[in-house]
């Protein structure tokens, strides 16, 4: 892939990615994505048969999270998996997308984005699984309820103030530290020396 043509698949991948946080799925069609990229429709016609390979390729660019050593420990893992989860919902579906989610406007979207963070979310499971097994072999966290605790606080705080503060990933850690007994030195202490 060439240069012009990477800069052009950032391109579809960022206007894909805005119309869909901003107005939902049912915004992104050939026709927008090409209006606020720039890129010609026979170019995106190129690159993606239909809407729905254009929206899954958008997301799969964000549904991945960053890769974790294994070695890892729980404030760092759970310090991960908040700032993944507020990253996959602020740069891939914002609140279009979960408008349309949570509303199921757009079937074949709801399948698509239900898909995707199910495998994100199954890989921060399985590193917070880790990680608890690890450091807690006899805890019985449910590590699920977990994972729904960060993104609820994450929505609930959006849905409140129509943002979340620059602090909230601490606050919620705070809240998470003190239920797993971990202190948030031990956050602090391996960040620094990693």
């Amino acid at each position: 892939m060439s240069d012009a043509s990477g800069a052009r698949d950032e391109r579809i991948t960022a206007a894909t990615l805005e119309l869909l946080r901003t107005k939902g799925p049912r915004a992104v069609t050939v026709e927008a994505v090409a209006a606020l990229s720039g890129v010609a429709k026979t170019t995106i016609y190129r690159r993606y048969s239909n809407r729905r390979d254009m929206l899954t390729a958008s997301l799969s660019s964000v549904a991945e999270p960053e890769p974790l050593a294994d070695t890892a420990t729980l404030p760092i893992v759970t310090q991960w998996v908040a700032e993944q989860s507020r990253y996959v919902i602020d740069a891939s579906i914002g609140a279009g997308g979960l408008a349309a989610l949570l509303t199921d406007e757009d079937p074949e979207f709801t399948t698509l984005i239900r898909a995707l963070l199910v495998e994100h979310r199954r890989r921060l499971a399985e590193a917070l699984s880790r990680a608890l097994t690890a450091e807690r072999p006899r805890s019985e966290l449910d590590v699920e309820t977990v994972l729904d605790m960060i993104v609820g606080a994450y929505l609930a705080e959006n849905a409140r103030s129509g943002t979340a503060r620059d602090d909230w990933t601490e606050r919620v850690l705070s809240v998470i530290d003190a239920a797993l007994g971990s202190g948030q030195q031990d956050r602090h202490r391996t960040s620094r020396s990693a």
